[in-house]
């Protein structure tokens, strides 16, 4: 079940071979380059004149308008060493056609396979891709600690849990046979950190690991609530890790959008207004995410931080009213208004939530193994944090969270004194605190496409006005984002994904969608418009009554511009044009 550590890439007209050079290894994946099949062959059958390169491992294949392309990581980075073995960053990637020229193509396609390799590249460079080559980067230690010998033998393909198998379907090729397995390497997606810490001159691992599932994945606006599957968006599971002396301990959490079907279109205004769906049997992907949520964790606490007025009111009213409709035990819903709670900076009023919850997180436990390697406790149930993007209110509650829980492993392991507390462990905190706000960051930057706000309360524990600065610039350059480059952001991911293929036909792909006159010609009516205005109001005419007449005709042009604009604003954002081109009503 291990993959190989280091690989060489040769390249000749009509094959690629991917050599894997573990000790004592012949294994050699052939590639054709023209029939597109793929075999095992061994070293003997790499000729001499191919050209060749070191890779740190395959990414997978994917077809795009002109033929087959092979992804590979080119350069990785350590991030550390879990229960040892390496777990390591990817950091540059390749993308090489297995076709030696674009020439068959029409000057059209030419084009349209240019825009779905920036799609492909635009998903290879956010940060955050992980892979390990001799250990299950994708399970929770509780997870792997619960499995079968026969699990043990399979290949870490096969044995990956594909929520968050993020080249899954890159992969696709080589999963269907076998005997190429050890090439393929599960990739996760989302945020690793690794630390070694003291307390009290002990020394311990303190690991966090976010990993963001790949369905229903997608940013922050166009990808909201649940699919038909029950499918969450901006799903991820987020595991803190302790390991000291041959103890280990793991406490697990989830965030997820709101689990029935509401969307959020952009539409040009700061904040577009929720949509619950009204056509929709909400009750049926809702059950179907949490049956399958209290199968694989046990107990679910929700914790849904959104506003309990304006504009959030209704959609925290209907997850109250269908978790109350499921009428399972299992299931214990808190409604907790954020941004009410700590209004004027008071963010110490958070402290209510933890220790209303304090009970329930006695009764959830956590994961832990002791230096015998004898199971001593198990987790059983988790908290699922949400707010409208589950990015910062829904970190800031995890971190404090998760540090009741190491609390309580640091004490079990002998790690800190009884009576000792976390929050007076200053050199700890620091690095605890600055670990959460990186997750933070990683997350926001992967669904949102900037860095988290409120990251200072993570960082310092407290809110500051240099902190309120950074949110309003990051908020400034979401919105830029969110409405004119996230439909590109959303077809790279679904296309990444393999949410939507690029077929074999020649057939026009849905890249050729024509933008309406209205698109081009308002803008530019609004802007000559004011830009008059501007100028009638520098060269004043003869008379202020003159002066007064112009500014005011230009004027009112603008601004009847920019009203039909805004009032047509879901035309004039940059909207997805593969797979979600979906309109909610």
């Amino acid at each position: 079940s291990v993959t190989a550590i280091f690989h060489r890439l040769h390249t000749t007209p009509e094959k690629f071979f991917i050599e894997a050079c573990d000790e004592g290894a012949d294994a050699v994946l052939a590639i054709d380059r023209v029939s597109n099949e793929m075999t095992l062959t061994g070293k003997k059958d790499v000729p001499p004149s191919a050209v060749t390169r070191p890779i740190c491992g395959i990414m997978g294949t994917i077809r795009l308008v002109a033929g087959m392309y092979l992804i590979v990581i080119t350069r990785k980075r350590n991030v550390g060493s879990l229960l040892g073995h390496a777990v390591w960053k990817a950091v540059d990637f390749d993308v090489i056609s297995y076709k030696k020229t674009v020439l068959h193509l029409s000057e059209i396609q030419s084009q349209e396979n240019k825009t779905f390799l920036s799609m492909i590249n635009n998903v290879l460079t956010t940060d955050g891709f992980y892979f390990c080559t001799d250990y299950d980067l994708t399970h929770t230690l509780q997870r792997l600690a619960n499995t079968s010998p026969d699990f043990q033998e399979m290949s870490l393909l096969e044995r990956a849990d594909q929520r968050f198998v993020w080249n899954g379907n890159l992969l696709r090729e080589l999963a269907a046979q076998p005997e190429l397995h050890k090439f393929a390497l599960p990739v996760v997606h989302g945020f690793i950190v690794m630390k070694p810490c003291r307390i009290n001159g002990k020394i311990f691992e303190w690991i966090l690991i976010s990993r963001r599932s790949c369905f229903r994945a997608g940013v922050r606006y166009y990808l909201r609530g649940i699919d038909s599957e029950g499918h969450a968006a901006n799903f991820v599971e987020t595991e803190q890790i302790v390991l000291y002396e041959g103890a280990k301990a793991s406490f697990i959490q989830t965030r997820g959008s709101m689990p029935f079907y509401w969307s959020q279109r952009p539409n040009l205004k700061y904040k577009p207004k929720p949509i619950i769906s009204k056509t929709t049997n909400h009750m049926d992907g809702f059950q179907r995410h949490f049956d399958s949520q209290l199968l694989i964790y046990g107990k679910q606490t929700i914790l849904n931080l959104v506003n309990q007025k304006g504009s959030e009111k209704p959609l925290e009213q209907a997850f109250a009213k269908m978790v109350s409709g499921m009428n399972n035990g299992m299931l214990n819903y808190i409604a907790f208004d954020f941004h009410k709670e700590c209004s004027a900076m008071r963010w110490d009023r958070l402290q209510i939530l933890v220790d209303d919850v304090a009970e329930t997180q006695e009764e959830y436990g956590y994961f832990m193994v002791n230096s015998e390697g004898k199971t001593v406790a198990q987790q059983k149930g988790v908290f699922r944090s949400n707010c409208m993007d589950c990015l910062d209110r829904t970190n800031v509650i995890q971190s404090l969270l998760a540090r009741r829980s190491l609390q309580s492993q640091l004490q079990r392991m002998g790690v800190l004194n009884v009576g000792q507390r976390i929050e007076e462990q200053a050199e700890f905190e620091k690095i605890y605190k600055n670990a959460w706000a990186d997750n933070a960051n990683a997350c926001a930057v992967q669904y949102a496409g900037t860095g988290a706000l409120k990251t200072d309360f993570t960082r310092t524990g407290k809110r500051t006005r240099w902190g309120l600065l950074m949110d309003g610039w990051n908020s400034m350059i979401r919105y830029y984002k969110n409405n004119f480059s996230d439909g590109f952001r959303q077809d790279s991911i679904d296309l990444f994904l393999g949410n939507f293929a690029v077929d074999e036909s020649d057939g026009p792909t849905p890249l050729r969608v024509q933008k309406d006159w209205k698109f081009l010609t308002l803008p530019i009516i609004m802007l000559v418009a004011f830009s008059m205005c501007i100028v009638c109001l520098l060269m004043a005419g003869d008379t202020w009554t003159e002066t007064l007449a112009y500014v005011t005709f230009w004027g009112a042009a603008s601004a009847i511009t920019a009203t039909i604009i805004l009032f047509n604003g879901q035309d004039f954002v940059d909207a997805p044009k593969l797979v979600h081109k979906e309109k909610l009503d």
